[in-house]
């Protein structure tokens, strides 16, 4: 919403197909970008940049990132990323590359908020005692047409406490020792049978859940949902072992009341479960007949 002037926009791609795409894209939308060509973890194209809002969909599980090379590189902060896996790397690589009001808001494979294979758990649990981690939203499966693997969203900011990010930004309230957490899998509608997307009510629902939280006027009063959104403290947290899926902390969703008393609920379930016991009991005494005649019945 504001001009195109006002921003710098920097990137980097090594697959040379994707990186004519991305110049071309932002070519005819009339936005000067400077999207550099090579491997993000060997050959870092912007070293000393440093950005206010970074976006990122880097690929998921890559084991193949040549990580071995790379063990002692200043960017791991919060540990030394495994050979095997180049999900923290990612995640370090865009911490190293924010400003010092930054944000940043990217997509990783769900396994990056649970596992501990290789000390991957140990970097997530330095990122969070670090205070870096704003936001965490799990999303639905089969929205990517690319992959099958299941998704999520991770927010980092440098700064939680209350400062602005960007200039002409209003102020956001105190975050720190606080995550919110937002289980979307249940949200968007099937397109056809493989592939989901999310609404444009669904993102909305998302975003706004997020900018309230964060304290923006404009967004209305945060509020805990039952079943997608949970506030939690960094002490609940570590009883979980600093894992960060969602659905660890957001419980489970309030049941709508029907209307039916309870008495006559009972008694329709019992009469219910009567008729499931009575059926069940004639199917066994069928199997058992069959098994007679076919000489196993002993």
């Amino acid at each position: 919403g504001k001009a195109k002037a006002d921003i710098s926009i920097y990137g980097q791609e090594s697959n040379y197909t994707t990186w004519r795409l991305a110049k071309m894209n932002l070519a005819i939308r009339g936005i000067d970008g400077q999207i550099a060509h090579g491997d993000t973890f060997h050959n870092d194209r912007f070293p000393d940049l440093k950005a206010d809002f970074i976006l990122a969909n880097p690929p998921f599980n890559v084991s193949d990132w040549g990580g071995e090379r790379l063990r002692n590189d200043a960017r791991w902060k919060y540990g030394v990323p495994p050979t095997g896996n180049a999900n923290f790397a990612w995640v370090q690589h865009i911490v190293h590359h924010l400003a010092p009001a930054g944000v940043a808001g990217f997509v990783l494979a769900n396994g990056s908020m649970s596992s501990n294979q290789s000390g991957e758990g140990e970097i997530r649990r330095n990122l969070i005692e670090a205070d870096l981690v704003d936001c965490m939203v799990a999303l639905p499966g089969q929205l990517f047409y690319s992959t099958q693997i299941p998704a999520c969203l991770w927010f980092l900011a440098r700064d939680r406490r209350n400062g602005t990010r960007a200039a002409g930004e209003s102020r956001f309230r105190d975050r720190r020792g606080h995550i919110l957490f937002i289980d979307a899998r249940k949200l968007g509608r099937m397109v056809d049978r493989t592939h989901r997307e999310l609404t444009d009510e669904d993102i909305a629902r998302i975003a706004n859940t997020y900018h309230a939280w964060r304290g923006e006027k404009e967004a209305g009063e945060y509020k805990d949902v039952p079943g997608f959104c949970k506030s939690a403290t960094l002490e609940e947290i570590r009883k979980h072992g600093h894992v960060l899926t969602p659905g660890r902390y957001v419980g489970a969703a309030a049941q709508e009341d029907d209307g039916e008393p309870f008495e006559e609920k009972m008694k329709r379930l019992v009469a219910t479960l009567r008729e499931h016991q009575a059926e069940a009991a004639k199917l066994d005494a069928a199997i058992a007949a069959n098994l007679e005649e076919l000489g196993y019945g002993g």
